[in-house]
């Protein structure tokens, strides 16, 4: 976390409680920034990790069948002669 100084003049115009507070705001939105863009990586990971896994399951789906096609067709060629 960075440190904030606040300089002569704005302590002097906003009293020591004002800067203390000012850095006091600094800080907590800094934080809800990091929070907000964690969320935002969690769900576009989430999402992706879905099309992912439909992806796959999609090119299972394809070789299985491509197996069962293949195989019928030996069978079919040996139990024909």
């Amino acid at each position: 976390m960075p440190i904030i100084t606040v300089p002569k003049i704005l302590r002097e115009k906003l009293t020591e409680e004002g800067a203390d507070a000012r850095v006091s705001v600094i800080n907590q939105s800094d934080k809800t920034v990091k929070e907000d863009a964690l969320i935002f990586l969690e769900e576009r990971f989430e999402r992706r990790l879905s099309d992912v896994k439909a992806e796959i399951i999609k090119w299972m789906f394809i070789f299985w069948a491509g197996q069962i096609t293949v195989l019928t067709g030996i069978l079919f060629a040996f139990f024909r002669r």
